[in-house]
């Protein structure tokens, strides 16, 4: 070995040149979650669609009278990709939340643990369908009860001699297979929204709201400009 010379391995072959001139753009790639929810107040659902990811975070819309919080939705922009990044989906989730009112301005921290409410948990789950809508075009994705957090109602519930209930029912424990092998490409600036429809067999709403959030699993890629 010489000074100033390179290690190379045996047999590892030529070095390879070094460009002469700065590279243009870097690709940024990362992953990141996409949701939106939507409010059902008490009523029928039977056959009727429901578009989500159309509201922004702080404006109205989707069944709520009361501006969209971080905790509905992070959208920035109703319908559209985040300007300038690539994004494919590799995995759909639907989780259903209780609201302890009627009406817009209850929270979702009520435990699904009596019978109406569980009741209003599989009405949407064995009811409920999700579809892409891009515009003019929509594709069935799956039904409710198999997208990520659906799959069943799971939990305990144990009612003592007072007649009070304990534990709670959610709609966890279903695993998160959508488009595992063949993602979704949403481009940059595309415009998309996923609906949800009920079948004609659907049962109302009963007793207090219920949330449906929509969430969308993907990888972003976005070209850093820098020449």
């Amino acid at each position: 070995m010489r000074p100033g010379m390179p290690l190379v391995s045996p047999g590892a072959g030529r070095i390879p040149p070094v460009p002469l001139q700065q590279p243009q753009n870097l690709f940024r790639f990362g992953e990141q979650s996409i949701y939106s929810t939507q409010l059902f107040v008490p009523g029928a659902i039977a056959s009727t669609t429901n578009r989500m990811f159309t509201v922004p975070i702080g404006s109205t819309g989707q069944g709520f009278t009361n501006a969209l919080t971080i905790a509905e939705t992070n959208l920035k922009e109703g319908g559209r990709v985040p300007s300038g990044v690539a994004y494919d989906v590799y995995g759909v989730a639907c989780q259903i939340l209780q609201s302890s009112a009627a009406a817009d301005g209850g929270t979702f921290s009520v435990a699904q643990d009596t019978q109406a409410l569980i009741s209003n948990l599989i009405n949407i789950q064995n009811n409920g369908v999700l579809s892409w809508d891009f515009t003019q075009t929509v594709v069935d994705i799956c039904p409710v009860s198999l997208a990520g957090a659906g799959g069943g109602a799971f939990g305990a519930v144990a009612q003592n001699a007072a007649g009070a209930n304990s534990g709670a029912m959610n709609n966890g424990n279903g695993g998160i297979w959508m488009y595992k092998k063949y993602p979704v490409a949403l481009p940059g600036n595309s415009t998309f929204s996923i609906v949800v429809r009920f079948g004609s067999r659907a049962a109302a709403i009963a007793g207090e709201s219920v949330g449906v959030r929509v969430v969308l699993l993907g990888y972003y890629k976005n070209v850093i400009e820098i020449g």
